[in-house]
């Protein structure tokens, strides 16, 4: 499985137009370069789900999603001892090396490391909120895999995902506890945010492999008006982020002059009203990109204030959508010379490189929480947990090798390749679900193939199944569903032998080879295409046999 994992994809060599070289990151105008004055357009993945979990990648449901509560959900099952158990499993089987690696032989060139604090210090204060105990836990984690990353030439982008008290009223993407102050609300929790960049920034500032420090992710907070603007997407000045992000920039500064300073706007990243102008020669701003068409009125506030202010910008998160989604986001965002990096790389989900497998004793808890059936027992509780800590390392993961395809093959080459290999020599049964790989309109035609809904309420395509593979398709189980009248499948086969071959005929289907009807074939490649005629129907196999 692992050696699939590494090998199925070396694409890499594809894209030379930017260099990727050694030595530290810096700006250059509204470029990041190397030491060369390369041009360096970061590729990469965010580790979401490893040092913090948000309850969807868990597809925990309802109230309760913040890793605390999901914590705290578990040890009134397990208790503490089995639930400090799974958490240690969890965190050394999430992310390993050969993660990295993969990541590497894909095409990708840099990571992501969204950071819980709690992994970095403790919550007990000893003298002050500027001097707080650390723990040694999550600086272990972030040695093992800067020095995996350096091994791969790969740079690590560290991200503070959760700060101290918490950024932001969307609970779980910082795990904050909402009975407690937010970090906007107590000062003590801010100097404990600056005390930790700059511990962070103390031990890294001779590492040429970090590619800059993401200081605060997705602050969203209504400073002024709180009770309307929770997420502060109207927030007009922004003084108290402006304030923070310039403290921290300080106390990094005094201990590190040459890391790239990457800040977010309020709003998920995105609203920078008071932010400008910028404080600092070689920092970065960092936007978000969610559900939104692809098309240049998407980035062009991004393009505006990167023009303005003379300064790079970097996507640092986005994904969580359809194939066809993502080719569209990365052909548009290189095109205008813009890095990224996609979330997550793994979740229990189909619409990531890899997936974590679902297990029965672990959906039973789930159930049990969304109120669906009674309580496991321990036992069943506890083995549900350590089967997905176990599954959650990479060779228990679920390859998605068309997501992969889509964001690092289909920007560049728009063109079919098979999915799966498949020889005819007498008689060949094709799997619907497993047409070419390509992007839509060239190896499938789907009408509903993405979500748009912030453009578009109505836009909220994909695949409906939700499993399998994440082009518009629907696949539910090993059918292809909803299949409308005017979409279509292609499938790459093999002919071994020169021979008259037939297709069974499929009622509501127009089945061709090479664009004509199937008949006289030479071997070597040929390409299938079926098409919905009318109405609606499913379709589970296409069977080609010699006559």
């Amino acid at each position: 499985m692992l050696r699939r994992l590494l090998c199925g994809f070396t694409l890499a060599a594809l894209m030379t137009q930017y260099t990727q070289a050694q030595g530290f990151l810096k700006t250059a105008g509204t470029r990041i370069v190397n030491e060369k004055n390369e041009n360096v357009l970061l590729r990469g993945i965010g580790l979401g789900g490893w040092m913090l979990q948000e309850g969807y990648m868990l597809r925990v449901t309802g109230n309760g999603q913040q890793q605390y509560r999901i914590r705290e959900r578990m040890k009134e099952l397990t208790g503490e001892q089995k639930t400090q158990q799974f958490y240690n499993a969890w965190l050394a089987n999430h992310t390993t090396r050969a993660d990295i690696d993969s990541m590497k032989a894909w095409g990708f060139n840099s990571v992501r490391l969204p950071m819980h604090y709690n992994l970095y210090m403790l919550d007990l204060v000893v003298e002050s909120a500027a001097d707080p105990v650390f723990r040694q836990k999550g600086f272990d984690m972030t040695d093992s895999l800067l020095a995996w990353c350096k091994a791969n030439n790969m740079y690590l982008i560290l991200d503070l995902h959760a700060a101290p008290g918490g950024q932001g009223n969307d609970l779980n993407i910082s795990d904050r506890d909402p009975s407690k102050p937010s970090l906007w609300q107590d000062r003590s929790l801010q100097e404990r945010t600056i005390a930790l960049w700059k511990k962070l920034a103390a031990r890294y500032k001779d590492e040429p492999w970090i590619g800059g420090y993401d200081i605060i992710n997705e602050p969203n907070w209504g400073f002024e008006d709180p009770e309307n603007d929770k997420n502060g997407l109207k927030e007009k000045t922004n003084a108290p982020l402006r304030k923070l992000m310039m403290e921290i920039t300080q106390a990094i500064r005094s201990v590190d002059k040459r890391h790239i300073i990457i800040i977010e706007g309020n709003g998920w990243g995105n609203n920078y009203n008071g932010i400008f102008p910028p404080w600092d020669n070689n920092m970065v701003l960092s936007y978000h990109k969610y559900w939104n068409y692809n098309d240049d009125a998407s980035i062009a506030h991004i393009i505006k204030a990167r023009d303005q202010y003379n300064i790079p910008v970097w996507l640092g998160e986005t994904g969580e959508n359809s194939n066809v989604w993502f080719t569209e986001a990365i052909r548009l965002l290189e095109r205008n010379n813009i890095g990224w990096a996609w979330w997550p790389l793994k979740k229990l989900g189909h619409n990531n490189p890899l997936e974590i497998p679902m297990n029965d004793n672990y959906q039973r808890i789930l159930d049990y929480w969304s109120g669906k059936a009674a309580a496991p027992s321990a036992e069943a509780a506890f083995a549900g947990m350590m089967q997905l800590a176990s599954d959650a390392n990479i060779r228990n993961n679920i390859l998605h090798r068309d997501v992969i395809d889509a964001m690092i093959r289909q920007p560049f080459s728009p063109t079919a390749i098979p999915f799966k290999e498949h020889l005819l020599q007498e008689r060949l049964v094709i799997n619907a679900i497993d047409y070419d790989l390509g992007p839509n309109g060239v190896a499938y035609y789907d009408l509903d193939t993405a979500n748009y809904r912030i453009s578009n309420p109505a836009l909220q395509g994909g695949n409906s199944g939700r499993s399998y593979r994440n082009d518009g398709v629907d696949i539910s189980g090993s059918e292809v569903v909803n299949f409308e009248a005017g979409e279509w499948l292609q499938y790459t086969f093999t002919v071994v032998t020169d021979g008259k071959y037939k297709v069974s005929a499929i009622e509501g289907y127009d089945i061709s080879v090479d664009g004509k009807p199937v008949s006289n074939l030479r071997a070597g490649r040929h390409t299938l295409r079926v098409k919905r005629m009318t109405g609606k129907g499913s379709l589970k196999e296409i069977v080609l046999e010699r006559v």
